[in-house]
């Protein structure tokens, strides 16, 4: 056998670590753009490995053991997610809503009012409660992302050719050469100030596909008052990745 051309350890797709007894997977990405080894945990999900473009897996494997007690810590104060049943309470646009169980086994996610307070009614069986819910979240997040989406496009003169909600833990939207944009349906829950700044930054993405000055600048002519919703998700997008984890 010749040692000289030893293939390198294969990367795998994730890992486990043990913490206190615990086994925790460890979700491992190579990044492009990462100039060292990462560990990070998005938004209160799941654990990130990252591994820069020559990275070795003994050495993140070496990482992620130097770093099992900053992991630990932070998994202890991750919160729990949010009950999305009868009783439990979710935002809408930015405003509470209690979720109202309608005991009825068929029929759609409705808004009203219940005891004078901005309410969810949801149908179905208690196992089915925050499946049917989500499902009704995102599609309202797609009527109001079309929508904002519509509006940027035609002040920047781009066309945009499809909008697909997605689930990430980590980020708000991705936009494609293409025309493809992909948002988070939770910003549905967030003030409508916000899912508008991140449609503006995700259509702005067809004029610039890059974080330039350049790019900023479009954002900001389709958008005057950008720096509101993105200073909202700095302080407080982190609080609504933990719906529907």
């Amino acid at each position: 056998m010749n040692l000289f051309f030893r293939s390198k350890p294969r990367i795998p797709a994730s890992t486990t670590i043990d913490l206190d007894g615990v086994t925790v997977t460890v979700t491992v990405r190579v990044n492009a753009r990462a100039r060292s080894y990462r560990l990070s945990l998005p938004h209160g999900g799941r654990a990130v490995l990252t591994l820069p473009p020559h990275g070795q897996w003994a050495a993140a494997e070496a990482f992620l053991e130097k770093h099992r007690n900053w992991l630990a810590a932070r998994l202890g104060r991750a919160p729990a997610p949010p009950l999305l049943g009868h009783g439990g309470s979710i935002p809408l646009r930015g405003v509470a809503h209690r979720i109202v169980a309608t005991g009825k086994v068929r029929g759609r996610v409705e808004t009203g009012e219940g005891e004078g307070d901005p309410t969810l009614f949801v149908p179905g069986e208690a196992a089915h409660q925050a499946r049917r819910l989500i499902d009704w979240l995102k599609d309202e997040a797609q009527k109001d992302l079309e929508a904002r989406s519509a509006f940027h496009a035609a002040r920047l003169g781009v066309s945009v050719k499809a909008i697909r909600m997605r689930s990430q833990v980590s980020r708000w939207g991705s936009c494609s050469s293409t025309g493809t944009i992909n948002y988070n349906w939770r910003l549905v829950l967030a003030p409508p100030f916000v899912l508008d700044y991140v449609a503006a930054h995700e259509v702005a993405h067809l004029v610039e596909m890059n974080h330039s000055p350049a790019f900023w600048a479009t954002v900001k002519r389709t958008l005057p008052e950008m720096e509101k919703g993105r200073a909202w998700l700095k302080a407080h997008g982190r609080e609504l990745m933990i719906y529907g984890r």
